[in-house]
């Protein structure tokens, strides 16, 4: 099982099947948190839906077009990191996250996705990631930010949350700015 040990706190994990359970409780606990900014989340309603998304990221994982891992904090699982799609013809790719609740403002973030550009960066070689947040999430947009990503503007209307259309901010980071740091 792949795990990526980022300091003595944070470990990234690939989820498996026998994580779906504990995956599905981590969302179900906080449900009302995340679905202010994850629009999937009320389609979350049993241990059975996190079994089949964690079988479509191993999935995706083989067929190396993206991957997920769960995070985990003084090891227990408090968030989710991955790429949804791979474009492997102009080496670039986009990623996502999400923490519980409790589990924000410890800089876990910041830290996981660190390492996860190191991964894209040294390990598939790619040269482009893309963050999307919803502009009015601003703890999201922290993480590009802090991380010295470009904004590069936004996207209207690029979300449908809840019934509501929302405006998704666009960040990048370029292969050659992230090693030059």
């Amino acid at each position: 099982m792949f795990t990526m040990k980022i300091d003595s706190e944070i470990e990234l994990q690939l989820l498996q099947s026998q994580h779906a359970e504990e995956f599905f409780h981590l969302i179900n606990q906080n449900r009302t948190f995340l679905k202010k900014w994850l629009p999937w989340v009320n389609e979350i309603l049993s241990p059975i839906q996190t079994q089949g998304l964690i079988s479509f990221w191993l999935i995706q994982l083989s067929g190396h077009n993206g991957f997920s891992f769960g995070i985990r904090y003084k090891g227990r699982l408090v968030g989710n990191i991955g790429s949804q799609y791979i474009d492997w013809y102009n080496r670039q790719t986009s990623i996502g996250y999400f923490l519980a609740e409790d589990a924000v403002g410890k800089g876990i973030m910041t830290r996981s996705v660190q390492a996860v550009l190191n991964y894209i960066f040294f390990e598939l070689g790619l040269n482009r990631i893309e963050i999307r947040c919803g502009e009015k999430n601003l703890k999201s947009r922290a993480i590009p930010e802090r991380l010295g990503f470009t904004y590069e503007g936004f996207v209207r209307d690029g979300e449908n949350l809840n019934g509501q259309f929302h405006h998704l901010l666009m960040y990048s980071m370029l292969a050659r700015e992230w090693m030059g740091k």
